[in-house]
């Protein structure tokens, strides 16, 4: 069920919905959605919409409205039969003709008529296709791309757009420490373990990240004298009597405490960071800087697939600064940022209203409309089973390599079809 919050705060992952792996702060007033996932408060909600009338229903909807328009892609085979099979007739029966009124017997004119209609009979046309897409189904297998049938197969190597989802598709979906900047002779690591201290009793994900990298770091974590949890802007702890305040920039400003990091800050959200302000006793320590990293193999992947001509897009329900910083990272042709997951499919229908063939590839539940609308859905292995069941490829290895790889393996089976039909 779909409701609205009457009573408490907290943050929620909505990244089934948004695709956004950093979770939303909710208060009184807020919308919250069904299957969304709350991490760190209590609230109380009242409940707007259940049933079909809920905003995953809805999506639910979207998918099968899309699977059901999609129309079937016309055989090659089929279309060579259609012009073969009433010529070698016409063939036939001129050669049969031919020989008759050239004086020989009806005998020997109907044997003409059979063998021109035996020896042309289309078998090798009818296995020319189904061949060539069983061995590039199984080819696929092998490499982990799970193709749904020949269509899928057939209409791939006509793809002329691809839009990518950002969260967990382009990026690995979990954020992660990027940066560590300190004041004077603050120690970085000192800095970390002070502050993956303070985060032990949070729940925030970006919390977690630096909790996380301490870890990896094999860093202690010290005993909490005293710990709260400031909605909306951070925590505020005491650490072996030092106090220490962890949040964002609204937190430093009411405390009034003097950012000298400024120039550093803004560097840091320009290229689609989260910056984290850290004071301790009322002064500025430095920042530490959570991101949602992206995937090491996704610059390649878009590298390959410009070689192969073919457009790269991103969509995502992210804000456009973000969406910007990793586009330019990975080297994306075009930005669709702050979609909500019902106009995604909306997205990909104004791709193919300028005329092109669209492949689109994602994760999540929020995905499963655009992976159903689109010319061809690939969903990443590592997502969701709605994701799964809309699209018509579905990558095993969530490698970006891979999508590559299954637009050549059509391109390859359309030209083996092509030679076989051919020879037949």
């Amino acid at each position: 069920m779909d409701g609205e919050v009457v009573e408490g705060r907290t943050s929620i992952d909505e990244s089934m919905l948004t695709g956004e792996s950093i979770p939303v702060e909710k208060n009184p007033g807020s919308k919250v959605t069904g299957a969304s996932i709350n991490k760190n408060g209590t609230i109380k909600f009242k409940a707007t919409k259940v049933g079909k009338d809920t905003v995953l229903s809805q999506i639910i909807k979207l998918v099968e409205d899309a699977q059901d328009s999609k129309a079937p892609i016309a055989k090659m085979a089929d279309i060579i039969s259609g012009y073969f099979v009433p010529i070698v007739m016409v063939i036939a029966v001129v050669a049969g003709l031919a020989w008759y009124l050239s004086g020989m017997s009806v005998v020997f004119s109907l044997t003409i008529f059979v063998s021109v209609l035996v020896i042309a009979c289309p078998c090798a046309l009818g296995l020319a296709t189904p061949t060539a897409i069983m061995v590039g189904t199984g080819k696929g297998a092998e490499y982990g791309i799970l193709i749904k049938g020949g269509e899928a197969l057939e209409l791939a190597h006509k793809i002329q757009t691809i839009v990518f989802d950002k969260t967990g598709t382009i990026t690995e979906g979990k954020p992660k420490v990027t940066d560590i900047i300190t004041v004077d002779n603050i120690d970085e690591s000192e800095l970390l373990q002070l502050s993956a201290s303070a985060e032990k009793g949070s729940e925030h994900p970006l919390g977690e990240a630096i909790i996380n990298r301490a870890k990896e770091l094999d860093l202690e974590p010290l005993n909490i004298e005293q710990f709260e949890a400031i909605p909306g802007h951070g925590i505020e702890v005491k650490i072996q009597g030092k106090h220490l305040l962890l949040g964002n920039k609204k937190l430093m400003d009411d405390r009034d405490i003097k950012i000298t990091l400024q120039e550093e800050s803004d560097k840091l959200a320009e290229e689609g960071k989260t910056p984290m302000f850290v004071s301790i006793d009322n002064k500025l320590a430095g920042i530490i800087a959570v991101a949602d990293v992206v995937k090491p193999s996704s610059k390649k992947a878009v590298e390959v697939l410009h070689r192969m001509g073919i457009e790269v897009a991103m969509i995502t329900g992210d804000n456009r600064r973000t969406a910007e910083a990793i586009a330019k990272q990975v080297g994306i042709d075009r930005v669709l940022a702050e979609v909500l997951p019902q106009d995604k499919a909306n997205e990909v229908k104004k791709l193919q209203s300028e005329g092109l063939k669209v492949a689109m590839v994602g994760d999540g539940i929020n995905d499963a409309p655009a992976l159903a609308q689109a010319d061809i859905g690939i969903a990443i292995g590592s997502g969701t089973d709605v994701a799964m069941e809309s699209a018509d490829i579905v990558l095993m290895r969530s490698d970006l390599m891979d999508v590559a790889t299954a637009l050549q393996l059509s391109k390859n089976t359309i030209r083996n079809i092509k030679q076989n039909l051919f020879w037949a």
